[in-house]
């Protein structure tokens, strides 16, 4: 890399909270930060710069024709979908992610949605909000069903630093854990300390995704999925890729009482418009939908911020990290 000054470009800065800070880079640069970057105004920003920071906004084949100067793709985040690794191949660009900053952040959202489906809290709190508890003249009432995590069973999808997160935290309150063998695999070839795919779904009682989206993943989750579960008493809590779950099987399973509850914290494409499958779910008393908040607490925000830095400086150094 050029000991020259970087032009570093920032798409879409205003993906981070305002109360975290970028750390010092180690060297000579400019920094031009844009709150948001629309399909039409990427060519132009990125043309003449150095180092690109992405969070969401997808780079393409086209912007990278244009990009004569751009050496690295610094992503603001862990999943690489929205950039064409290809591409940047062929067109010498590096790419490198963050890993690993989000391990308390997001499983700590994952128990939350746990807790709030499994005790009904929202449909109980809007209750009393409406009088119920008046209406009900006796110390409690008994209008949602409240179930323990503990002595409950958890079927994990993807075994990676988020998935054993959540594993270690609902084992120390008391659930089963199981992880589920990739979708499609025989039973005579399932890994080691795994479960059939199909068995995770019949025995959880809380199911939570931590799987990338493929096309060998996408609606991991749909009709014939959802009716293999516990009828009227599993929970799915979605915090990692909304193309995981057929949104139009979710609300069947819903409606028809089949699924017990669904928590999501993503969905596509986001944000939902007015009119999304998923906003029309919530009428339900045993939905909540996240906006796609699971991995920004402001620990995890500033963790982030300080490994994309990190990465970056250290390919300045030419010495490269997390490169995909």
């Amino acid at each position: 890399m050029s000991t020259n000054p970087q032009h570093i470009v920032f798409l879409d800065g205003d993906t981070m909270a305002e109360s975290v800070s970028l750390p010092a880079f180690g060297f000579t640069h400019t920094l031009t930060v844009y709150p948001r970057t629309r399909p039409e105004q990427l060519a132009e920003r990125i043309a003449e710069a150095d180092i690109v920071i992405t969070n969401k906004v997808a780079i393409g084949a086209d912007a990278l024709t244009q990009a004569k100067q751009l050496k690295l793709i610094a992503i603001a985040a862990t999943g690489s979908d929205m950039i064409d690794l290809a591409s940047c191949k062929e067109h010498g660009v590096a790419v490198c992610n963050i890993r690993n900053y989000a391990t308390n952040t997001v499983p700590e959202h994952v128990l939350a949605l746990m807790f709030a489906l499994r005790r009904s809290l929202v449909p109980y709190r809007q209750s009393v909000q409406n009088g119920r508890w008046q209406e009900a003249d006796q110390f409690c009432y008994f209008d949602y069903p409240i179930y323990d995590l503990a002595g409950s069973t958890l079927g994990i999808v993807g075994a990676g630093s988020l998935g054993q997160s959540v594993a270690k935290l609902a084992q120390a309150l008391g659930m089963k854990t199981v992880f589920a063998e990739q979708k499609g695999v025989s039973a005579d070839q399932v890994r080691s300390g795994r479960v059939p795919f199909e068995d995770m779904l019949r025995q959880a009682d809380v199911i939570s995704l931590h799987c990338p989206l493929t096309p060998q993943t996408e609606h991991l989750l749909s009709t014939a999925e959802f009716n293999l579960m516990k009828p009227g008493r599993t929970v799915l809590i979605n915090t990692a890729r909304g193309g995981l779950v057929d949104n139009e099987a979710l609300e069947q399973a819903l409606r028809s009482g089949q699924l017990g509850g669904a928590g999501i914290d993503v969905c596509t494409p986001e944000p939902p418009p007015a009119d999304h499958i998923l906003m029309r779910l919530l009428d339900l008393p045993n939905f909540i939908l996240t906006p796609h908040v699971a991995w920004a607490s402001q620990e995890a925000m500033q963790a982030l911020a300080n490994q994309l830095v990190d990465n970056i400086n250290a390919f300045v150094a030419g010495q490269a990290q997390n490169l995909l």
